[in-house]
């Protein structure tokens, strides 16, 4: 497949979901019920599709994506469309040595008797020329949402699930996807990682108070992915307490610099994005920068988030222009 690649510097992205508008679930909420049923409800996904895709021409994006807008929660929806998981049968875990969670349960071999998402992929395609991006969740995060119950093992389920994917992501590539999030081996359009630092919710942002002011753990992490086949990695720089300079760990690498920070409404101004991307060009080349936003922003408000698509634009566009003279 030939692949659409953006043609000006710092190409701009988001990482992850986009607000839903009201008449579709409920907003600044995750895992927000659908409004809707039936043919009533695919009409809506699609018309909240088009709606985030124009929000985001209209910031300015270069690289754009769906907005996650037909689907209820990042993980779960995928998940639920998978042979061998019973979302009734349900056990208490604990999630990350964080807290204990209530979660479907694995009874089966798991499988995927269809594309998930590909007739959505062939939908964006179809509404635009500019380079599309998917995201699919990863191995590790799918198997922390869920109880096992028949693998017994982390390692065995992960495996299985990247095989999931795998054939999910090459479909999704087969529609014309540019970029994929977590896509694994045989694939021809680029590939990117998202090193998530969570959902500007509460529970997040109460929990990483308690980690200290530095994020160091990176380290551990980076020089794999720098020697992985992985094309891009999605970093939160902005307000997070990851050190910029982990970034030379992943030197060849293209990243994704998170300027936006999702777990606030204050938008940011242009100059704020700016610094945050001239802090990074200390770290990586400018032409494999591309300028983002934190993570998911389904839990703002869609003014807000409008707010922060723009100035994650414009402090591209001030950085474009220094690198010019």
């Amino acid at each position: 497949m030939a692949l659409l690649q953006p043609k000006k510097l710092l190409p701009t992205s988001t990482a992850g979901s986009l607000p839903k508008p009201s008449w579709l679930a409920e907003p600044e909420k995750l895992w927000s019920p659908w409004k809707l049923e039936g043919q009533e409800l695919l009409d809506a996904k699609q018309d909240a599709l088009r709606l985030s895709l124009h929000e985001q021409q209209q910031a300015g994006i270069d690289i754009v994506s769906d907005g996650e807008q037909t689907r209820q929660h990042f993980v779960t929806t995928f998940i639920e469309h998978l042979e061998g998981v019973d979302f009734n049968q349900r056990e208490t875990v604990k999630i990350r040595d964080r807290y204990e969670a209530s979660v479907p349960s694995v009874v089966g071999e798991v499988s995927r008797q269809k594309p998930v998402f590909v007739e959505d992929a062939k939908f964006l395609r179809s509404l635009t020329d500019q380079p599309i991006k998917w995201a699919l969740p990863g191995p590790m995060t799918m198997i922390d949402t869920l109880y096992d119950g028949h693998y017994k093992s982390r390692e065995k389920l992960a495996w299985e699930f990247a095989k999931i994917l795998n054939q999910e992501a090459r479909e999704l590539e087969a529609a014309g996807v540019d970029i994929s999030k977590r896509a694994l081996e045989g694939l021809k359009c680029e590939t990117a990682v998202h090193i998530c630092y969570g959902y500007g919710i509460k529970a997040n942002t109460d929990w990483k108070k308690t980690l200290g002011s530095e994020w160091r753990q990176y380290e551990e992490a980076f020089p794999k992915l720098q020697k992985s086949k992985i094309d891009i990695v999605s970093l939160e720089c902005h307000n997070s307490r990851v050190p910029m300079d982990l970034i030379e760990l992943i030197r060849g690498k293209k990243v994704m610099v998170g300027a936006i920070d999702v777990a606030s409404n204050q938008i940011e101004t242009a100059e704020e994005v700016a610094n945050t991307l001239r802090k990074a060009l200390q770290f990586v080349d400018a032409d494999k920068l591309y300028p983002s936003t934190n993570c998911g922003m389904a839990p703002l408000g869609r003014q807000v988030a409008r707010g922060k698509l723009n100035a994650l634009s414009a402090g591209a566009e001030i950085i474009r222009q220094e690198l010019s003279r």
